[in-house]
């Protein structure tokens, strides 16, 4: 079931990205133009939102091509790790336009450029139409969690919000023709589509680093492991990552000795599934303490692994 249910979203997702895909390049184009013609430096900042927002999308659609790929003996995981990487590249390439939005915007705040406000307008309502389009296809079903449609519906986002600043700079100078509003504005949209590319950086660079998914508290997980099983003493050696949208862990439990090996490591499984949606756990079980310098690894203190002794105290065998 789980199967059937990953691929149908990754096909979405192919569909959806690719549809935004062919709206975003083509608005591109036309902003591109636009903005040369009309010296519109709100317009040409829209355009290269929209520059990065069509690699973004492509490379979103390569990554999620990729994804599909059957694991392998070299790629134990397959290639689920390519959209992450997607991602991280994404953030970068909206940082870097920016940072030259930013620049060409200060230059003009010494040197005015003269804009045609009524093309510019003309333009800008055009692009806010198609950025809505392509929004509303990455939002469309978006009961994915993919952090790669989550990338390029954020580079979308910018684009709207360029759209809108475009329009309001374009209305500003045909009814008053103070020039200075074209650069601010382009500003105020590289501040917000700023923000964004940072979050998208660090989640995607914290996935890339063997970050636990946020969604998941180690610390949590290890407590209730040993107060919702009873055969359960002592959890250790937890590792929680993630690889695409799939979270992966490893941990050690101490139990005492069970009349059915299996049955206990099955419960163990179910919790784990069902509690925390981690279908993709290896358990290695133990009768022993863990005696190691290390024994509190992935938890953030020996306090939890403490309070975990001191509960199950009860049911320790004499020695």
């Amino acid at each position: 079931m789980a199967h059937t249910h990953s691929h149908s979203g990754q096909d979405s997702n192919r569909k959806r990205l690719a549809a935004a895909f062919a709206v975003t390049t083509v608005f591109m184009f036309a902003e591109v133009i636009g903005g040369w013609m009309s010296g519109s430096l709100a317009l040409l900042a829209d355009a290269g939102h929209m520059l990065t927002d069509a690699a973004a999308l492509l490379m979103a659609l390569l990554a999620v091509q990729f994804a599909r790929r059957k694991p392998n003996a070299r790629h134990t995981f397959g290639l689920l790790r390519l959209t992450t990487l997607a991602a991280f590249v994404n953030a970068i390439a909206l940082l870097v336009i920016t940072a030259l939005i930013v620049w060409e915007a200060i230059r003009r705040f010494y040197q005015p450029q003269p804009v045609t406000g009524g093309l510019m307008l003309g333009i800008a309502i055009a692009g806010l139409f198609a950025n809505l389009l392509s929004f509303w296809l990455l939002h469309h079903g978006s009961e994915e969690k993919n952090l790669n449609v989550r990338a390029a519906a954020l580079h979308v986002m910018g684009d709207l919000l360029g759209s809108v600043g475009a329009i309001v700079a374009a209305v500003i100078i045909m009814l008053t023709g103070w020039m200075p509003i074209d650069p601010i504005l382009s500003l105020l949209v590289s501040l917000l589509v700023l923000r964004s590319a940072w979050a998208l950086l660090r989640e995607s660079l914290h996935e890339l680093l063997e970050g636990a998914p946020s969604s998941v508290d180690t610390n949590k997980l290890a407590r209730d492991l040993t107060l919702n099983i009873a055969e359960v003493r002592n959890v250790h050696h937890v590792h929680l990552w993630q690889v695409g949208e799939k979270p992966v862990l490893t941990l050690h439990v101490q139990v005492i000795p069970p009349y059915d090996h299996d049955a206990l490591l099955q419960r163990i499984h179910h919790y784990l599934h069902q509690h925390y949606q981690i279908a993709h756990a290896t358990v290695q079980m133990e009768y022993q303490p863990c005696a190691g310098h290390d024994c509190d690894l992935g938890l953030s203190s020996p306090s939890a692994a403490e309070h975990h002794h001191h509960h199950h105290g009860e049911h320790a065998h004499p020695h």
